[in-house]
């Protein structure tokens, strides 16, 4: 486990103690969404910026592995599924660890969701590969969301707490599940995880200013840190936005 300990460390900010990810992934599942057509620009400017990682799927993660600066983590997403599938909360595996280490990957992450008929799979399958990634060395971020034909509210606050609780049952080095709005079983749940707990941006919000309040509030309940995306990259100017995020996570 020391090489999984190791790049583990890689993910939180020397200074800060906290963890930003900028997750890059969605294009597989979304579609074309506004701003991804900018990626190249994107990773072209974080050699000067505060992230601690960056999330892609295996083929961008082939094309941008030597573009990502080597102090900073790049995570190849092990999982994938569209939302034009039947249901459309449904993930699988399109990626081992291995594959994912011959890419150059610091680390994997898996997206897991509970509360739908393909829970039993996903959870199989986050058991079984974070002991593959481990064997290799490699930490593993868990996004654990509750989705699906069980779920009537998506931000429930017992249910983001389960996610939390989850992560840390399934072993995974790093928990990242959506900000409840629940300050103080938020703050229950993270004190109570081994696995630090970062917050997801969620859907792209047309009021930055009320993302950046969620993600303070998200913040001072004992978070280690964020993992955003479209919240980012779809914006007209994405670096400004993530400079923004980089001064809340950093100070």
């Amino acid at each position: 486990m020391t090489g999984t300990l190791r790049r583990l460390a890689k993910l939180f900010d020397s200074d800060s103690s906290k963890s930003l990810v900028l997750a890059l992934d969605h294009g597989a599942r979304q579609g074309m969404l506004p701003g991804l057509s900018s990626m190249p620009q994107i990773v072209d400017g974080l050699a000067t910026r505060r992230v601690q990682g960056v999330m892609l799927n295996k083929g961008f993660a082939r094309v941008h592995t030597m573009e990502i600066p080597l102090e900073m983590t790049m995570i190849v997403q092990l999982c994938g599924g569209t939302k034009h599938g039947e249901p459309p909360y449904s993930s699988a595996l399109v990626c081992s660890p291995s594959e994912a280490a011959r890419l150059g990957a610091d680390a994997v992450g898996m997206h897991i969701n509970i509360g739908n008929e393909y829970e039993d799979r996903m959870l199989a399958d986050l058991g079984l590969t974070t002991d593959d990634a481990h064997q290799l060395g490699l930490p593993v971020l868990a996004t654990i969301c509750p989705r699906g034909r069980n779920v009537v509210n998506e931000l429930d606050p017992h249910l983001i707490a389960h996610c939390i609780r989850v992560g840390a049952e399934m072993g995974v080095d790093l928990v990242s599940v959506p900000y409840s709005g629940h300050a103080e079983s938020f703050a229950e749940a993270v004190e109570a995880s081994p696995s630090p707990v970062l917050v997801t941006g969620g859907p792209s919000q047309p009021d930055f200013d009320s993302f950046l309040a969620m993600l303070k509030e998200a913040l001072s309940t004992g978070a280690a840190g964020v993992c955003v995306g479209r919240n980012i990259f779809e914006h007209t100017d994405p670096l400004a936005k993530l400079d923004a995020v980089i001064e809340l996570v950093h100070g």
